[in-house]
């Protein structure tokens, strides 16, 4: 019987052969999960195939090793088989799901992880927002716009740092007026996105925040300045 030792001992030897075999034939459901880990630790491709059987284990964070791997892998053989997973019973496994999905950067996942942004758990729609941000597609720019309207102020931020990823106009607006959001922390996060966007029609806006910030957020303020200066440099 293989040991979590065992494991070990082939991770250190990329005994790629013995990590695959403990994946695909062990009846520990514990040395499964972290053969599956050890897989992606190493970036073994070859095991790719191995990993989406994985995908379908009963053990909820054997799925969950598998999809972290693969997401390190970044094989978009795995797309397809990712994205039926963003409907899986379990939040933590959708929730990497979405993580992966972003990661591989396939733009086959786009509509299906806009369509995750309505699933009802908080820790998902954190992935999905950041997700979207790595995808870079405009497509989702309308989409994360109307995240900016829920009551959590991380979600808020997540979604305005995806948006300053995307960085077209309509983005642009909603992190302009997400300047004036009651969070400071989404303020700073909108303020930094904009400096990553580098358009010089933001600086007025930028410039009125500081005018109006009155002490209010001292580390808000020292964003806007050096936004304001970034973008500045950038367009001289």
């Amino acid at each position: 019987m293989i040991s979590m030792n065992d494991l070990e001992e082939m991770k250190e030897k990329q005994n790629i052969t013995g990590l695959i075999n403990a994946l695909d034939n062990s009846a520990d459901k514990k040395i499964r999960e972290k053969a599956a880990y050890i897989l992606g630790d190493l970036r073994v491709d070859s095991c790719v195939g191995n990993l989406i059987n994985s995908l379908n284990d009963d053990y909820w964070p054997i799925r969950k090793a598998a999809i972290l791997s693969l997401g390190r892998i970044r094989n978009p053989e795995a797309v397809p088989s990712l994205i039926k997973l963003l409907n899986d019973e379990y939040w933590h496994v959708r929730e990497n799901a979405a993580l992966a999905l972003g990661a591989i950067g396939d733009k086959r996942a786009i509509d299906p992880i806009i369509e995750s942004l309505k699933d009802g758990s908080l820790n998902v729609k954190c992935e999905v927002v950041d997700a979207l941000g790595n995808l870079g597609d405009s497509k989702a720019s309308e989409h994360l716009s109307k995240i900016l309207n829920e009551d959590d102020f991380l979600l808020r931020a997540c979604t305005v740092t995806s948006l300053g990823k995307i960085g077209d106009d309509i983005a642009l607006k909603s992190l302009v007026n997400s300047l004036q959001d009651d969070s400071y922390f989404v303020r700073v996060n909108a303020t930094n996105a904009l400096a990553t966007i580098g358009n010089e029609d933001t600086i007025p806006y930028l410039e009125n925040a500081l005018n109006n910030s009155k002490g209010e957020s001292h580390e808000f303020e020292i964003a806007l300045k050096k936004a304001i200066e970034s973008i500045k440099s950038k367009n001289r």
